[in-house]
C-alpha cells in the first residue's frame, strides 16, 4: 500500500479557512453543497473496492500452506539470491 497516495488525497479535499463572521451581502438563506470531483468519486470507488477484498487471496495461499505443512515447500537459496538482487536493482 502506497502511504504517500493518501497524503495526496488529503491535500486534494483540503478546504480553506473560511471566516465564519464575514457574511455576503444579499445572502440570506445560504446552503453548503458539495460537489465530487471525477477523480474523487474515483478514489471512493477504490477505497471501497479495497475495503472489501480479502486481505489473503486463498486461491494462491492455499496450495502454499498445504505444501509447507507436508513439507513438500523447498526454497532454492540460488533463486531466493537472484531474486534479492534483482529487488535491489529495481529500487535503485
Amino acid at each position: 500500500m502506497r502511504i504517500e497516495a493518501y497524503s495526496q488525497v488529503q491535500q486534494i479535499y483540503k478546504t480553506a479557512k473560511t471566516d465564519r463572521n464575514h457574511k455576503a451581502k444579499g445572502a440570506s438563506a445560504a446552503s453548503d453543497q458539495l460537489e465530487l470531483s471525477t477523480m474523487g468519486r474515483d478514489y471512493q470507488a477504490a477505497k471501497q473496492a479495497v475495503a472489501e477484498s480479502p486481505d489473503i487471496r486463498e486461491d494462491i495461499a492455499a496450495p502454499l500452506r498445504k505444501s509447507i505443512q507436508s513439507g513438500a515447500y523447498e526454497v532454492s537459496a540460488e533463486s531466493f539470491a537472484d531474486k534479492l538482487l534483482q529487488n535491489l536493482k529495481e529500487m535503485r
